[in-house]
């Protein structure tokens, strides 16, 4: 890492200023080089799961293909820049923490090329096919085959009967387009999402001194938060055994780091690591009347160290390791006053993600479309059946966008429209279903693959070409 906030040195040409910090050219390229990758991801997610929602409206002939696939991107749009941002870091959370601490290192440079391209292969090859495809789940299965070969590299009864439809079509006509506008600004809040987190990794790995930390913290909040972390320490130091030796440093981070992962387990030196830990964060703070004030190296050690904390409070909570209610609390509360700081995601960011969102669903809608709207049953939808399957599903996801879930717009709503159709008796092509199983059910294992592969050649990329460690 250069002390320019990069992977390399200045060569040649002097350095460039570029979304608020100073780097050197070969930095630039790699930044816009990740942030296109990002986007082209987010660009292939709208051809995939935004033309479920538009594929009701066009069959049931509410709306012609291309005001419903404008209509749709402009609702994604919305969505995504009214979107909270939780279920950016919920997908983030599945990363190795390792990693996570450590994003600007090789090895976080290698996860995030590696997320990247092995979810926009399987996506784009799904798509060519017209086999509406989990991005949620495509995802996931890079996040987790990273994770592996991380670890091995380093070793560890009639459907509407009595219905008048001759009434409810003039209600039907209205109800499908606001229900295509419900899964299009769903889709667009929770999958939308997924981008602006990958963003997010690649500007702290990429430019720390100026994403490690929500430099929009004020002066308020700043001295609020160094209370916060002053009066935890002496609830922390409660925890821990007054006559063991204090864990300090790194062998703090790395004991919590040892516990955060999966199978870690709580230890004697585990409290006593997390109040040290605090500790830092509070000498850190001290002196400084707000965040922006901290010098970059600050900033990036300032990150790790809310992570660690922040982290160890949720899952000795998880675990019910944490019994007093009042200590709970409170501790629960600094975590939150912690996240405020690490977990944002700037306005400009959101509005790339949604662009390129909207745009894939303009551009891509055609193939998937046909997929639900012809060949799941028998016959083409009905207002009703459209309608039903589009509330589900934007209930569905709007329920999970409120508390953080990633979930999958294709499987959601192609269930959906499967489900309308076994009801009304209409038939469904079994061979459609078939092969909508089967890429369902090989979305995850495949990606792992992928996963893994480019993330093992994309270390050994970064590692042995660009000397990035």
């Amino acid at each position: 890492m250069s002390r320019l906030g990069g992977p390399f040195p200045p060569k040649g040409r002097g350095p460039l200023h570029i979304f608020g910090d100073t780097v050197s050219l070969g930095t630039a390229v790699f930044l816009l080089l990740a942030l296109g990758l990002a986007l082209s991801f987010e660009f292939v997610n709208g051809f995939h799961d935004t033309a479920n929602a538009v594929a009701t409206v066009i069959y049931t002939h509410t709306l012609k293909p291309t005001v419903a696939v404008i209509w749709s991107g402009c609702w994604n749009l919305l969505g995504v820049l009214a979107s909270s941002g939780a279920v950016a870091f919920a997908v983030l959370a599945l990363l190795p923490v390792e990693l996570v601490m450590n994003v600007g290192s090789g090895a976080g440079f290698a996860m995030v090329f590696a997320l990247l391209i092995s979810a926009i292969i399987w996506n784009l090859g799904t798509w060519y096919l017209g086999l509406p495809a989990s991005s949620s789940h495509t995802l996931i299965g890079s996040i987790m085959g990273v994770g592996l070969a991380n670890s091995w590299i380093n070793g560890g009864h009639e459907f509407g009967e009595g219905v008048n439809w001759a009434k409810a079509e003039e209600v039907g006509l209205s109800l499908l387009v606001l229900t295509c506008t419900g899964v299009s600004f769903f889709h667009g809040s929770n999958d939308g999402q997924k981008g602006m987190g990958l963003i997010m990794l690649i500007l702290v790995g990429i430019l720390p001194a100026s994403y490690a930390l929500n430099s929009g913290t004020d002066v308020a909040e700043t001295a609020a938060l160094l209370r916060q972390s002053e009066a935890n320490t002496v609830v922390l130091d409660r925890f821990v055994n007054p006559h063991a030796a204090p864990v300090l440093h790194d062998y703090a981070t790395q004991d919590l780091s040892a516990y955060l992962k999966t199978s870690g387990k709580v230890t004697e030196d585990t409290y006593s690591a997390l109040a040290n830990k605090n500790r830092e964060i509070t000498e850190t703070l001290a002196g400084h009347a707000k965040i922006a004030d901290l010098e970059p190296f600050a900033r990036t050690a300032l990150r790790t160290q809310i992570y660690l904390v922040s982290e160890t409070i949720g899952k000795l909570a998880k675990q019910g390791l944490l019994k007093d209610p009042e200590q709970k609390t409170q501790l629960l509360s600094y975590k939150r006053s912690l996240e405020v700081t690490t977990k944002f995601i700037p306005s400009w960011v959101k509005v790339m993600v949604a662009f390129t969102l909207g745009l894939g669903t303009m551009i891509g809608w055609k193939r998937i479309v046909v997929t639900v709207g012809e060949k799941i049953g028998k016959e083409h939808l009905t207002y009703a059946q459209g309608a039903s399957a589009e509330i589900v599903a934007m209930g569905t996801i709007g329920l999970a966008d409120y508390f953080g879930l990633p979930v999958s717009t294709t499987h959601v709503l192609s269930s959906g429209v499967a489900g309308t159709m076994a009801a009304n008796r209409s038939g469904l092509q079994m061979g459609t279903l078939r092969n909508l199983l089967l890429a369902w059910v090989l979305t995850l294992p495949v990606c792992v693959l992928l996963g893994a592969a480019t993330f093992a050649a994309g270390l050994f990329v970064v590692l042995n070409v660009f000397g990035v460690h």
